[in-house]
């Protein structure tokens, strides 16, 4: 047995991998669809660049031809028909490379060892090669992203063929990605799914080729899928499950999205198809495809859709703080007030600890310095939990606060308007401890940071909810992020996304999509709370001394100055 340390000629011709800059259309219709937007920090390279692998070198071994099979993973164009070429003729009418994905930490990380030494290589018709991944994440078949460190071996059998040269006669289905390059070879979309009452959307992000047109793949996940697991509990799909697409592809014409639909489609009710095109409309949107309707037909006729009305849950603009015992949305140089809750927070004698506002601005919940949380309106004020540790409270649009002491993660509570406390059931069963939770905009789903089996992680779960919008219960707990240090702040960032402020010498922001890879960037000196935003340019951080910074560009700016509290809204 031997085991190769050294790869350089694979390096050097079998996989050389080559970086063409095609256009971000590529591949996509001419119809209307345009690119996705591009993300805080990334440049116009990011978006633009599609890696290209090359196909097998006459001569390769068998450990080359498997890693450069490997390699091929990043070039998905005609269903990664270099990928097969490394492969003999029998597996690439079997290959499925559409698995899923193995994210690796990259091939200098890869350790791959055959049963056939060097020197018995060009006597041996038969080969098999073991391959050591340092896995990162995967990609499941419907696209769904999660975070999977470890080591993970992969089998590989080889023969020569009739032309003697070596190729690949069993391989495990799907393909494996290096992360720096996954996020140029996939794209992230949000399939948008309603909550349980009708009256919002919840994203679910998949990931998939980038070769694919946006449009078309969306739609086909969405009429044909479900929801991702941990979700499940608290969303619906507007699709009855005999209604397909009864043809693949999705046409975009002058803006408008036609989806051509099976022949049930044709008997469905107004209201089901009005929550069926507001549901592709939303997901359509999300992708970055330029549409301004979806019009349905069966069999070439159009199907009267409406539209259905959806909760706003988007509050106002600006920044919010107490500063010189005054409360509001910051405006210039000035403090704006905000009518139903300013007085009431301004009249609290005791020093307060945290402001969560709803997003109507009718209400706030409140942490005073002893810890109790309250519920101010415009003329009153309810103490909801003197329970001991508890960490600061969220606001869900139900109007419901969330508390949760922090050495007892499982005694999660919800208190509505009528001061009754409800205990929301399955919250985090094996955590030992809590220091971070929010509720999501559309309140079908809550993040906390909590520590499990000693290791801190960031993870979020789905909330059910009775018909009334009472909570009842968290799903199962999604992990997405370890962390290395505490946390001293934990925020909504838009629909999908989470920013985690930690506390250390050199405290940073950590992004994480939920459900994607996330990234990480130096925070301001000192800083010590965090408020999120519709968007990750919004997100503010106040620092020990009352410095409040926003970001400009890459780097931060200060804005304001002896800030005593920076306030958090729902749902951000």
């Amino acid at each position: 047995m031997s085991t190769r340390a050294s790869r350089r000629l694979l390096r050097a011709a079998a996989v050389a991998v080559v970086a063409l800059l095609l256009p971000a259309c590529a591949g996509l219709p001419t119809s209307g669809d345009v690119a996705v937007g591009l993300e805080l920090g990334e440049s116009p390279d990011d978006v633009d660049v599609l890696p290209v692998a090359s196909g097998p070198i006459a001569g390769a071994g068998p450990e080359e031809i498997v890693e450069g099979f490997l390699e091929a993973g990043i070039t998905t164009s005609d269903n990664w028909a270099t990928a097969r070429e490394f492969l003999a003729p029998s597996l690439q009418r079997s290959w499925r490379p559409s698995a899923g994905v193995s994210i690796d930490a990259g091939a200098e990380a890869r350790t791959l060892t055959s049963n056939v030494a060097d020197d018995q290589v060009e006597d041996a018709d038969e080969a098999e090669v073991q391959v050591l991944l340092e896995l990162v994440a995967s990609v499941d078949d419907s696209g769904a992203y999660s975070g999977a460190p470890g080591d993970s071996s992969i089998p590989f059998a080889l023969a020569r063929g009739e032309d003697g040269e070596w190729r690949i006669t069993q391989a495990p289905d799907g393909v494996v990605i290096d992360e720096a390059r996954f996020p140029n070879v996939f794209e992230g979309y949000s399939l948008q799914w309603f909550d349980a009452g009708w009256s919002r959307l919840v994203p679910d992000i998949r990931w998939f080729p980038r070769r694919q047109s946006p449009a078309t793949t969306v739609t086909q996940a969405l009429v044909a899928g479900t929801p991702a697991e941990w979700l499940d509990p608290a969303v619906q799909t507007a699709f009855p499950a005999d209604v397909q697409l009864a043809q693949d592809a999705v046409l975009i014409t002058a803006q408008v999205a036609e989806v051509s639909l099976t022949r049930p489609a044709a008997g469905l009710d107004r209201t089901t198809l009005a929550r069926m095109r507001t549901q592709l409309q939303a997901t359509l949107r999300a992708a970055g495809v330029n549409v301004t309707q979806v019009r349905f037909s069966v069999d070439g006729r159009a199907l009267d859709a409406g539209v259905v009305e959806l909760a706003d849950s988007t509050p106002e603009p600006g920044t919010l703080v107490l500063k010189d015992g005054v409360f509001g949305r910051i405006v210039g140089d000035e403090i704006a007030s905000i009518p139903a809750i300013s007085p009431q927070i301004q009249s609290v004698s005791q020093p307060i600890e945290a402001i969560d506002v709803a997003a109507d601005d009718a209400s706030a919940a409140l942490q005073l310095d002893d810890g109790h949380v309250y519920l101010v309106g415009k003329s009153s004020r309810d103490e909801l939990d003197a329970r001991p540790g508890l960490v600061q409270p969220s606001l869900d649009p139900y109007g419901y606060v969330w508390s949760v002491p922090a050495g007892a993660p499982q005694a999660v509570q919800a208190v509505g308007p009528d001061v009754v406390a409800h205990k929301v059931a399955g919250a985090w069963p094996s955590a030992s401890s809590i220091s971070d939770l929010r509720v999501a905009a559309d309140g079908a789903r809550v993040a906390a940071v909590i520590v499990v089996g000693g290791q801190r992680w960031l993870a979020v779960a789905s909330v059910v909810r009775d018909g009334s919008g009472v909570p009842t219960d968290l799903g199962e707990m999604r992990p997405l992020l370890q962390l290395t240090e505490a946390s001293t702040g934990l925020a909504w960032l838009g629909p999908d996304r989470l920013a985690v402020l930690t506390d250390s010498s050199t405290p940073r922001l950590l992004v994480q999509p939920v459900g994607g890879p996330g990234s990480a960037e130096t925070a301001p000196s000192d800083a010590a709370s965090v408020a999120g935003a519709r968007t990750p340019a919004g997100v503010r951080i106040l620092d020990a001394d009352g410095q409040l910074f926003a970001h400009a560009g890459s780097a931060w700016r200060e804005v304001a100055e002896g800030v005593a509290i920076l306030a958090t809204r729902a749902g951000e």
